[in-house]
């Protein structure tokens, strides 16, 4: 799950009387222990196992000491002294069996990039991890099902696909039945066909490992949808080039886009800084009264308590790392947020996981805290948010050029001056009359979406990750323009999810940052943060002139219109000569205002909004 807002949220039990959490809430994270074949809660049995091992070694030290001094051999043993030993040696192989197991576990359970993003994957019993492409075999063995007595996979596609029309047959079972992921999705297109009575011709079914989308990028299969791929570039950016994929159906935007990149590159290039980075998950946790909330913000805030939370939180993954926790209050619910970096992942798996284990200890220090879900809307996933956009989400990258007067003339086909102006009036006091929250730009999420979906990132944190503040200003004695983007809350990763499959990889590594970097981990989701960022610059810059030039129109005329579905220029003619003749009828010229409309109750009328009455506005004949 990439998103994390759907997350299922656990109430985890408490323990009375202040003893050990037994393995239910371990359970929760899907992670079978040895301590839960235990008969007794484990912090009972851990208790009695030290009572014995301490015990029975205070037994034998006393022992020994006495035939020291009677200089009896001490391998001469008594039934006690035999007893005493065997409850030493099976208490001290508890012990070290009970502390040292979870910490071999932390690593036996990881996955091979050290992320947990596969690990829902694999608990739902499906196995078509990407070194097994063919495999679509449930892990856990599980009877066939049968249809009129043979196993499904012997039957016709077409006898399936009635099956499943009919509900015989649950089509969400259709690929652990089939062990064939494209068959699956194949029997799946032609049963939507049979029950809504619909072609679903045009939707391809060739072409796309379904195997490597099973269990990590969409349920119910029926096909994949094709979206165009073009390249911006080269992009000059921080002394590098790169070529951008984006993935639009919207004509212009490559193209504008283009044209950014070849100002900014002929200009010097563009540079860029990441001020930031840092995934967050925010829960919301509830009390009996304020009070008892506040005590668990002061303790959680205290820095004396930070390295223990970061100790908890950071042993579910090789990466995950707790940057810090705050936590705002509303009544007697307390929101935490916490920030950790996720190396190359986007990291909303990662976080969670470090959170869920955040959690279960700190309900053993509140065990009146009752969780209320393990998101809160505080982190903010997926929203606009003031939270975000003052505090930052993901990488918070900043990337400025200093354009020079002659190629904002020759390239832009504009002046200096009449973008300073526009970028004052539009990007910012216009933004600033519609309320924009982070929407202080001209079209950042064009840019977003079309890299998003051509690197296989989440279009739905376009939301959140499209928040940008376009500055212009005049440098160099008014000659040159300096315009830079300012996005806190760009959300990336180059692992996991929709970056494995072979299109959305091919798109990264155009870019070089395909993959978890071995070297420096974080380094490659950083890099596809700044090239997101400088890819905007470049839509702002184009946009913009064209606003400035006023050739916006134009430009989507002739690049933004499809003849495919408009009618034969005959026969908009006609329809246009019986619309004109309609009003001649009606006695209207051209250049003559058709008369308003009588009103059927009185000759005044309401403002929509304040409700007052006023005359209707009278005709200049």
């Amino acid at each position: 799950m990439k998103s994390g807002e759907g997350m299922k949220s656990y109430a985890v039990q408490t323990v009375p009387n202040g003893g050990h959490r037994n393995s239910t809430s371990r359970k929760l994270e899907g992670k079978p222990l040895a301590s839960d074949a235990l008969p007794l809660p484990v912090g009972l049995t851990n208790k009695i196992f030290m009572v014995l091992f301490f015990s029975a070694s205070y037994y034998l030290m006393r022992r020994w000491r006495e035939k020291i001094r009677t200089s009896t051999p001490l391998h001469m043993l008594n039934l006690g002294e035999i007893a005493a030993i065997i409850v030493q040696l099976a208490s001290f192989i508890y012990l070290i069996g009970f502390f040292g197991i979870d910490y071999v576990q932390t690593f036996i359970n990881k996955s091979v990039d050290g992320s947990w993003d596969s690990e829902d994957y694999r608990e739902a019993g499906v196995n078509c991890q990407a070194s097994q492409p063919d495999s679509c075999t449930p892990s856990i063995p599980r009877t066939p099902a049968l249809l009129k007595g043979k196993p499904l996979k012997e039957h016709s596609d077409e006898d399936i696909s009635e099956a499943v029309r009919n509900g015989e047959t649950p089509s969400y079972s259709l690929e652990a039945e089939l062990d064939d992921c494209e068959r699956a999705a194949s029997i799946r297109k032609r049963a939507v066909e049979l029950v809504n009575g619909r072609s679903l011709e045009g939707l391809p079914l060739e072409g796309m490992d379904y195997s490597k989308i099973l269990g990590q990028c969409c349920e119910m299969v029926i096909g994949h949808v094709q979206i165009p791929v073009g390249v911006a570039g080269p992009l000059l950016l921080d002394g590098f080039e790169y070529t951008v994929p984006m993935a639009t159906t919207e004509g212009c935007l490559v193209a504008s886009t283009n044209r950014g990149c070849k100002a900014i590159a002929q200009s010097g290039g563009a540079s860029s800084v990441v001020t930031r980075d840092g995934m967050t998950r925010a829960p919301v946790v509830r009390f009996q009264t304020a009070k008892r909330a506040a005590a668990l913000k002061y303790f959680v805030e205290d820095a004396n308590n930070f390295e223990t939370l970061s100790v908890i939180f950071n042993r579910t993954s090789r990466f995950a790392r707790l940057q810090d926790v705050y936590c705002v209050m509303a009544g007697r619910n307390v929101y935490m947020r916490f920030s950790a970096s996720t190396g190359d992942a986007m990291g909303m798996n990662m976080i969670s996981k470090g959170v869920q284990n955040v959690l279960t200890y700190l309900e053993s220090v509140f065990p009146d805290m009752e969780l209320i879900s393990i998101s809160g809307n505080f982190c903010a996933d997926k929203k606009a948010t003031a939270v975000n956009w003052i505090e930052g989400r993901g990488k918070s990258v900043v990337c400025e050029a200093i354009l020079k007067e002659d190629i904002v003339r020759k390239v832009l086909k504009t002046s200096v001056p009449a973008l300073v102006e526009l970028n004052t009036i539009k990007n910012l006091a216009g933004s600033a009359v519609a309320g924009a929250l982070g929407g202080f730009n001209a079209h950042a999420a064009n840019i977003v979406a079309a890299v998003y979906i051509a690197t296989g990132q989440d279009p739905a944190q376009v939301v959140e990750s499209s928040q940008c503040l376009t500055m212009m200003e005049a440098v160099n004695g008014g000659r040159d323009l300096h315009i830079s983007v300012t996005m806190p809350s760009i959300e990336v990763g180059t692992i996991g999810g929709g970056t494995q499959l072979p299109s959305q990889a091919a798109c990264l590594n155009l870019l070089g940052v395909r993959g978890a970097n071995a070297d420096m981990p974080g380094a490659n989701a950083e890099q596809l943060a700044r090239v997101v960022a400088a890819a905007v610059l470049a839509g702002e810059i184009s946009l913009m002139s064209a606003l400035a030039s006023n050739t916006l129109v134009k430009s989507h005329l002739k690049y933004n219109r499809s003849s495919q579905n408009l009618l034969p220029s005959s026969q908009s003619s006609q329809n246009i000569a019986a619309l004109t003749g309609g009003l001649l009828s009606q006695n209207v010229s051209a250049n003559q205002t058709p008369p308003l409309p009588r009103s059927s109750s009185s000759s005044s009328f309401r403002h929509r909004r304040t409700g007052s009455s006023s005359s209707p506005p009278q005709r200049l004949d």
